[in-house]
């Protein structure tokens, strides 16, 4: 079984999600026996939209505790390296010499607008291994970017 690396925070995250899903449950069940309440089935709108909120939230539930289960909960202020690692914080110059600061997180985590990228996005791909001083290329919808790496710290 492939372990889902994360943060502690993209845990607690995952663990929220999974409580308010369970605690949805009762609520559908509650909606579908109404509905069903009202007699045919087949022409019931109320009956077929709780139903398929059930299945919704049944699937939510089952992908969220598989990622649980499987998460390894990594602390960055325990690594160390000169590598990029996920958990790093990483500092760029891009082709105009304007830093970029990124941290490599798990996919739950990950908000570019907050400098989080997964480490399976392709930037993130990308760094992986990658020590200060080297050059990274990406392919973006945009096009080629060019980065160097000019700092990496674990924060």
């Amino acid at each position: 079984m492939e372990k889902v690396p994360m943060l502690a925070e993209g845990y607690e995250l995952l663990t929220t999600d999974l409580k308010a899903l369970r605690a949805e449950r009762p609520k559908i069940v509650d909606a579908i026996e109404e509905a069903r309440a009202h007699g045919d089935l087949s022409e019931n709108a109320e009956y077929h939209a709780a139903k398929e909120r059930q299945g919704q939230v049944e699937a939510q539930i089952a992908d969220i505790e598989d990622r649980v289960t499987r998460a390894q909960i990594i602390d960055p202020s325990t690594l160390s390296g000169d590598r990029i690692v996920f958990g790093a914080t990483v500092t760029l110059l891009d082709d105009d010499d304007k830093p970029v600061k990124y941290q490599i997180v798990g996919q739950t985590e990950a908000d570019a607008n907050r400098g989080r990228i997964s480490y399976s996005s392709p930037l993130g791909k990308a760094l992986i291994g990658k020590k200060k001083g080297d050059e990274v290329e990406v392919t973006v919808p945009s096009g080629d970017k060019f980065y160097l790496v000019d700092k990496i710290q674990y924060i």
